[in-house]
């Protein structure tokens, strides 16, 4: 690794080290501004004043939100994610079964919607102008037109209501053989594989496109090289780190939409538990669900670029 690929890398860690810092400061304060008292919420309607404002005093809620984010703050840097207002419990003893539940989410969707959408996206741009081309292209549009929560109800409707083949809920603690996994993940799976795919095909197709047009590609063409050389010899290794990028942003998606899936399927994710908090504004809950969401994101978009950075022909 030469001097400027390890000084593209460092600075790259740098920036998504400053970026989580701010997502940080952002994420805090954009909870205490939920509406709502929540000492009030978690006593309920009968309680007194005095009761409320001590309640408030435990909590801490009656320091100043700065105070109160430095605290946090040091508390994540110490790996201690707090203590749940709702439940008084362990923040991270919360999170730790719902984290592995939308982590296999992920890796079972990441697992079909990776290599369809690769395929698709690859074939469509060695095959470019043809009636295939013209049919993913027009498909993978109208999938992305489609919000998830629209493509997850319809997949309610037309396997568990109409079909029955499928249940309505996703119940990921009642999985004993291979059919009930594929039952309880099916239509999750379903759903966000349509959403992740269709991006990940466009920006594949446009990265092999790109990457064809250039002159060397053309060199190889004229020298007698088959399509399916040009693309896997030539091709594919230069666009190796748009490729990874067109991944990393499709799965990134994974996180937004799995909100949404998890809360239709009643899937036992961090999601559903982040939503949950919501409700009864357990703030300390809802911001370590959201970090890590947000942790999420930065570690797929900073993995890409630095992949992106070490596959650059230009410098190696």
């Amino acid at each position: 690794m030469n001097n400027q690929v390890l000084s593209l890398v460092l600075g790259r860690l740098l920036i998504a080290l400053i970026t989580l810092v701010i997502v940080s400061f952002a994420v805090f304060f954009a909870t205490t501004l939920l509406p709502g008292d929540t000492a009030a919420i978690l006593l309920g309607q009968a309680a007194t004043p005095e009761a409320v404002a001590g309640l408030r005093q435990a909590m801490h809620l009656d320091e100043p939100a700065l105070f109160r984010f430095l605290r946090w703050s040091v508390g994540l840097l110490q790996g201690d994610l707090g203590t749940s207002y709702a439940n008084q419990m362990p923040i991270a003893d919360l999170i730790a079964g719902r984290f592995v539940n939308t982590l296999k989410l992920a890796g079972v969707t990441a697992l079909f919607s990776v290599p369809i959408a690769l395929t698709l996206g690859i074939t469509a741009a060695m095959l470019r102008g043809t009636l295939y081309d013209r049919i993913v292209t027009v498909i993978t549009i109208g999938v992305i037109s489609v919000p998830e929560f629209m493509v997850a109800t319809s997949a309610a409707l037309i396997f568990a209501v109409y079909l029955k083949w499928l249940p309505a809920l996703s119940f990921a603690n009642e999985i004993h053989s291979l059919a009930d996994l594929l039952r309880v993940y099916a239509m999750p799976v379903i759903t966000l594989t349509f959403v992740v795919s269709a991006q990940m095909i466009r920006m594949t197709r446009a990265a092999v496109i790109e990457t064809l047009n250039t002159p060397y590609v053309e060199m190889a063409l004229l020298k007698g090289a088959s399509r399916p050389r040009i693309v896997f010899r030539h091709a594919l290794p230069n666009a190796l780190g748009p490729i990874v990028n067109a991944v990393a942003l499709s799965l990134s998606y994974l996180l937004g939409g799995v909100i949404i899936v998890e809360t239709i399927f009643n899937y036992p994710g961090i999601a559903k538990l982040m939503l949950d908090a919501v409700a009864t504004r357990d703030l300390p809950l809802i911001q370590s669900c959201a970090m890590i969401f947000c942790l999420g994101y930065l570690l797929l978009i900073t993995i890409a670029d630095i992949i992106a950075i070490l596959s650059n022909p230009r410098l190696r």
